[in-house]
């Protein structure tokens, strides 16, 4: 049984995996109405936030289970803000010592990777090892506000990254557009919302082309719509919004559809995943999912409640990829490894 405990920005988030049953228990506490008013996550305040509601979703947690029957604490060691992270990692190592439980460090970007599998632990349990198989090698994509990566994982389940941004992660990219465009944060949803009434086709972005194998970009496509509204009127924008967030909102699901339609076309793959919080967008999903029909692989798309920051991600990660197999392949742009390690306990 694995206590997962995530703190990398503004949720604080705890769960227990168990690995005949699945997720026991999930809970999460959002700051978006804090950070709101601020246009983004303020780190002082995440931090505070943390320390008054993660005690709080433990003595919950402790309701329905007993903590002496946890065998294993995993908790986010990063990437993230150092201040959230450190909370997170101060709770386990407290619960470490008081009932002697071992404590992994879980790479965040990790378990995004494998939370597109949770689904399927949930759906059979006993029978999950042997029948990752089915889906082994897998190309999953994650999409969030902070990360954009498109990466392999191999039978043995170790973990290759074949493709990430220069730049902007896509969910930046469409955070920092509806801020252009006058939109509330997060503008993401918002943007999706106000495409549906749009047409892709009236205003045209750039896609990044000259971007060199399966990398992404969306600095310039950023820049150009600041470029774009610099030339229309306030009236103007308000009669094309609707239009606007569609052409931009295609132009980001469509670089990243390419790149990934681009890979699983060397027909290494049985299935093709998408996790992070942009996974959510209906457009990408339905994009990914036709994908995989047009070759032939299976599609698994994280459960909306696993594409955010979770603790059911991380405990699962735990469970799936205890060791970090081969995780000195794998680095990322702020240079924190995407590996899972011990926790090392400081006594007195």
């Amino acid at each position: 049984m694995i206590l997962g405990i995530e703190t990398s920005c503004d949720e604080s988030a705890i769960a227990v995996f168990d690995h005949k049953q699945g997720l026991l228990k999930e809970l999460i506490h959002t700051q978006i109405d804090l950070h709101k008013q601020y246009g983004g996550v303020v780190p002082e305040l995440a931090v505070r936030e943390h320390l008054t509601n993660l005690p709080l979703l433990l003595s919950e947690i402790k309701k329905n289970v007993e903590l002496k029957k946890i065998t294993k604490i995993a908790v986010t060691q990063g990437p993230g803000l150092a201040g959230s992270l450190a909370i997170g990692i101060s709770m386990a190592k407290a619960i470490s010592l008081f009932h002697n439980i071992p404590v992994l460090g879980i790479n965040h970007l990790r378990s995004h990777a494998y939370s597109p599998f949770i689904n399927l632990h949930e759906q059979n349990p006993d029978g999950f090892i042997p029948a990752l198989d089915k889906y082994l090698p897998h190309l999953g994509l994650i999409a969030s506000g902070g990360n954009t990566l498109l990466f392999l994982i191999e039978k043995d389940r170790s973990i290759k990254i074949i493709g990430q941004t220069l730049d902007d992660a896509a969910g930046e990219a469409l955070d920092k557009g509806a801020k252009m465009l006058g939109l509330e944060y997060p503008g993401g949803p918002l943007i999706e919302k106000m495409a549906q009434l749009g047409s892709r086709d009236k205003f045209t972005f750039p896609r990044a082309l000259k971007v060199k194998k399966s990398d992404f970009s969306f600095s310039g496509l950023k820049t150009s719509l600041r470029y774009l509204l610099e030339k229309m009127s306030n009236e103007n924008i308000s009669q094309e919004i609707n239009n606007l967030c569609a052409s931009y909102q295609y132009a980001v699901i469509e670089q990243l559809s390419r790149k990934a339609n681009k890979e699983i076309k060397t027909k290494r793959y049985k299935s093709l995943g998408l996790s992070g919080g942009v996974a959510n967008n209906q457009l990408l999903q339905k994009s990914f999912s036709d994908i995989s029909k047009n070759n032939n692989v299976h599609f698994l798309n994280a459960q909306p409640q696993h594409t955010g920051d979770n603790a059911g991600m991380i405990a699962f990660a735990a469970y799936i990829d205890p060791d970090g197999v081969n995780a000195n392949n794998l680095s990322f742009q702020s240079s924190l490894p995407l590996s899972n390690t011990s926790i090392q306990l400081a006594h007195g």
